[in-house]
């Protein structure tokens, strides 16, 4: 498992929770403790198949999210955030 540290020094362990504390994707992007790595391999994991929900495949449920989100929002920030870092 990796572990992260934000300005705080508290660790994250990303690959058990990765979006704890998140609303929805564009709160991924305006968080200002992570890099654009950190923020891609945050939203990929939302936008996996894995994050997929039974019977709604448009819809994506990452652990540590209170609930679904469609996928397009996910995608959208994924570009956003591309825009953003190669600008």
């Amino acid at each position: 498992m990796q572990t992260n540290t934000t300005s705080t020094d508290r660790p994250r362990a990303w690959s058990v929770r990765p979006a704890v504390g998140f609303l929805h994707p564009l709160e991924v992007l305006k968080d200002q403790e992570l890099d654009p790595a950190e923020k891609r391999e945050i939203l990929a994991a939302w936008a996996s198949d894995a994050s997929a929900v039974e019977h709604r495949p448009s819809q994506r449920w990452l652990l540590g999210t209170p609930g679904p989100v469609p996928l397009s929002e996910v995608l959208s920030a994924l570009s956003r955030l591309d825009r953003d870092t190669f600008a």
